[in-house]
């Protein structure tokens, strides 16, 4: 059985480690161990080895390679495909495209394109195996129609999908081309299934059922190749095959047919059949420039013999013209099997424990959604703790009731504080953080700067030649892939703005109560020399001993508020089971089900944060009733001392809220560093994709102009049937590079001096917080540094975003998300 099998595309190496690791750690809820890296490995030596055992032809490779794509569809839909960019890179299966104007290869940093090139190896490794096949035996007959049928069945699929990709495919990957594929597939799945009939002795009138909608299969095949824009595409041993099969599967129909006509005592219709048969096992071996079906035609001409002999003998019947027998009828058995998932019969999935993207997106919103309202709730307690502090200040409480040790003028209180202040490093510990401020924000402005500059060059060198080849340069345009870059660098840019505006107050109340911190960092001796003196003893009269009291009614309260912000802290809202089952149920997850379900969970410590703030009132307004009556009996506490103690007190709350800031400020811009870096790497990866793209393109675009210019002109293929088309010069040699991507003038970033080397990035789009004023709570204090999305830890990654796989529809809705992952417990603050 002559049968014709597709050539395969040839595939180029890709090395998927790097990306792959980068997304899965940065976008997936589980971070990615030493066994997730193992797995990456594995995946990567399974494409590697997949895409390449193809040429073997056989079914162990197509076991392999059934297997990657499995993994490709399972990988699909738990990491953003956006993201994921690889210059995957084929080769035109039939190796024309540069010769009759079509692509010769084609490179696309597309996760669809890789699925689609291998699936199109797929059916062509099935088309091989099925030819391959002992026809001599039920088993081989079996298999081989299957394969056909789902070779069928997968070029017919790819026929919408290869389209879907954007961008104009090789000449292997048209529509027309993939409908010859498909159409040519199933025709010789019901040519065997034609031939199992008759070695199974089935009735003639089916057999001849068969080979008739064969034949009419056959002749659709060759009314398709013979299309123009195809004809060239095809060997000349393609449409020779074809043309003699439709000739001979004609001919083997009016054989069995004949044998109808026998039984049925009609003759002469018998002879005038055989006849017609044996012309056209002529014509088919003519056309096929070979025997074709001989053992058949044998057949036919021995019948022919035995039935004349019998009419001349017996019947003496009159012969019709064979163009008034009437048909036998059609029967189809080849029928297109649909593509079904897994293909692999043992398929295991390598990264069966990374959720889906949609799970993954409702957990961050999920968490998202708690920090934004623990971090409200923190901020509230804050800034009522604050403006207490401010108010017990003022009034120079405690330090104004309490009692110095003996031979000390310092009041405990403040003794207490000064001991913290040193401890902490003192004042010089501020200065130390201030001054490396200035150091940060500049590595991370040459970062942004850095990355805004490969998107200005790519941009420049697309725009310049699109304006060389016009419309020859039919790649998509750089703006409309880099939008989400651009809003995404816009982000960042506003956030370093207002991070510095945070460093200006910052370092306008650390100047603005210096002084008071110099004096808290001094020793107990100095600290008792640089407060002056007590002019008497406080007393035991009825209002101090209620301030005593109302001080121990406020420690108590600040202790109450550690609990609750602890408590707000550590608070967990699983949801994964009730997503899992609304995923399962209904495909998607409403996003109504985090808020109600959040914030059920964090209603009673709300009410806890409202009841303490609204308690924080009364306890000041008694606080100020009782200072008004400590002031009628023992004075009015406006003495140097006072003023001293009270400048200390504030200085003191200052510096504990410098500290805590400025350790924030700090891990802000080293953390924003990994995020900036991780944006740099993944604008430097898509630069290095349109790269290859245009590197490929302008491959193709040089090789056309030299045809143009050497007059070269496309040989033409008959459209008659009657004779083999012509054959075509072979096609001129192109030079092939060895790598996907030429190694000169790489677009990777060269690492600046002071830049920090990327630990992490490729292909993670960090998501961006949504537009923040650091000084919304300053006039009681305020947080200056945002910190409402988490960062790259030590070694390790993880994805700060809320909607992983949806970042271009968040830039479009600019909806930047909050992204709690690992979320730091001394830094509730929000933009």
């Amino acid at each position: 059985m002559d049968l014709i099998t597709v050539p395969l595309k040839k595939p180029y190496e890709v090395d998927l480690v790097k990306p792959l690791k980068n997304i899965i750690q940065s976008t997936n809820v589980k971070q990615a161990d030493n066994s997730q890296i193992e797995k990456i490995n594995s995946f990567n030596k399974q494409r590697n080895h997949a895409v390449f055992k193809v040429f073997e032809k056989n079914e162990a490779a197509l076991e392999a390679i059934y297997g990657y794509y499995d993994q490709l569809n399972a990988l699909e839909v738990k990491i953003p495909v956006h993201e994921f960019q690889v210059p995957f890179k084929y080769k035109d299966a039939f190796d024309k495209g540069s010769l009759f104007g079509g692509r010769a290869s084609l490179t696309l940093s597309s996760l669809a394109y890789e699925k689609v090139c291998v699936l199109f190896n797929i059916a062509a490794l099935q088309s091989a195996i099925a030819a391959n096949q002992c026809f001599d035996s039920d088993d081989g007959l079996k298999t081989a129609a299957k394969l056909f049928q789902q070779a069928a069945g997968i070029f017919s699929h790819l026929k919408s999908a290869a389209p879907a990709l954007g961008q104009e495919p090789t000449p292997d990957l048209s529509p027309d081309t993939l409908h010859v594929l498909s159409i040519l597939m199933l025709a010789q799945a019901q040519e065997v299934c034609l031939f199992k009939a008759i070695k199974d002795g089935m009735k003639d009138q089916v057999i001849a059922k068969l080979a008739c909608q064969n034949d009419e299969m056959y002749a659709d095949v060759l009314k398709s190749m013979q299309k123009d824009g195809l004809k060239t595409l095809w060997d000349k041993e393609w449409l020779q095959i074809v043309c003699g099969k439709q000739a001979g599967i004609h001919a083997i129909t009016l054989l069995y047919q004949a044998n109808v006509y026998h039984t049925a005592k009609k003759i002469g219709h018998q002879i005038a059949a055989l006849q017609k048969s044996v012309d056209l096992f002529k014509t088919a071996s003519t056309r096929a420039g070979k025997p074709v079906f001989e053992e058949y035609n044998k057949k036919a001409q021995m019948k022919l013999v035995e039935a004349k002999k019998e009419n001349d003998f017996i019947y003496n019947a009159m012969i019709p013209d064979s163009s008034t027998l009437e048909s036998s009828g059609k029967f189809q058995l080849a029928k297109a099997i649909p593509i079904t998932i897994p293909m692999s019969t043992n398929f295991k999935d390598l990264f069966s424990d990374l959720v889906p993207v949609a799970l993954q997106s409702a957990l961050q919103a999920c968490d998202a959604q708690k920090s934004e309202i623990v971090n409200a709730e923190i901020i509230k307690l804050r800034d009522a703790t604050q403006t207490l502090n401010a108010v017990l200040s003022s009034l120079n409480l405690p330090a104004a009731i309490e009692v110095a040790a003996p031979g000390s003028s310092i009041p405990p209180s403040i003794l207490e504080k000064a001991n913290e202040v040193r401890e902490k490093g003192g004042v010089q510990s501020i200065r130390t953080l201030i001054e490396e401020l200035p150091e940060s924000l500049t590595r991370n402005k040459e970062i942004l700067d850095e990355t805004e500059r490969m998107l200005n060059e790519e941009k420049q060198s697309d725009e310049q030649l699109r304006a060389q080849f016009k419309e020859k340069w039919t790649r998509t345009p750089s703006d409309k892939l880099t939008e989400m870059f651009r809003s995404s660098a816009a982000k960042y840019r506003e956030i370093i703005t207002n991070a510095i505006t945070a460093d200006k107050v910052v370092r306008q109340k650390f100047e603005s109560n210096a002084e008071g911190m110099e004096i808290l960092s001094k020793s107990a001796d100095e600290l008792h020399q640089a407060i002056p003196a007590s002019s008497g003893s406080v007393s035991n009269c009825p209002s101090v001993i209620k301030l005593r009291s109302l001080m121990e009614a406020v420690e108590t309260m600040k202790a109450e508020r550690d609990v609750i912000e602890s408590e707000l802290k550590s608070a967990t809202v699983d949801m994964k089971d009730q997503f899992l089952n609304a995923l399962a149920a209904d495909g998607v997850i409403d996003p109504n089900m985090t808020i109600s379900h959040v914030g059920k969970a964090l209603t009673p410590l709300q009410k806890q944060v409202s009841d303490s703030v609204s308690r924080q009132q009364a306890l000041v307004q008694e606080i100020q009733d009782a200072h008004k009556a400590f002031t009628n009996e023992c004075g009015s506490g406006t003495n140097q001392r006072d003023q001293v103690t009270s400048q200390l007190a504030s200085a003191y709350d200052i510096f504990t809220e410098l500290q805590h800031n400025l350790q924030e400020g700090t891990k802000f811009y080293s953390d924003l560093t990994q995020l900036l870096i991780v944006f740099q790497n993944k604008v430097s990866d898509f630069c290095f994709a349109r790269k290859t793209e245009k590197e490929e393109l302008l491959k193709d675009l040089t090789a056309e102009s030299s045809r143009v210019a050497s007059g070269f002109q496309q040989p033409t293929i008959p459209s008659h049937h009657g004779n083999a088309p012509p054959a075509r010069p072979p096609p001129p040699q192109v030079q092939e590079s060895t790598s996907a991507v030429p190694a000169a003038n790489a677009p990777y970033p060269v690492a600046m001096p002071g830049m920090p080397h990327p630990m992490m990035g490729y292909n993670y789009m960090p998501p961006l917080p949504t537009s923040f004023n650091p000084y919304a709570t300053l006039p009681h204090g305020g947080i200056p540094y945002p910190t409402n999305f988490s960062f790259p830890q030590a070694g390790g990654a993880q994805y700060y975003g809320t909607y992983p796989g949806a970042y271009a529809q968040q830039i479009q809705q600019a909806n930047y998300p909050h992204a709690p992952q690992q979320q730091d417990p001394n830094k509730p603050y929000g933009f």
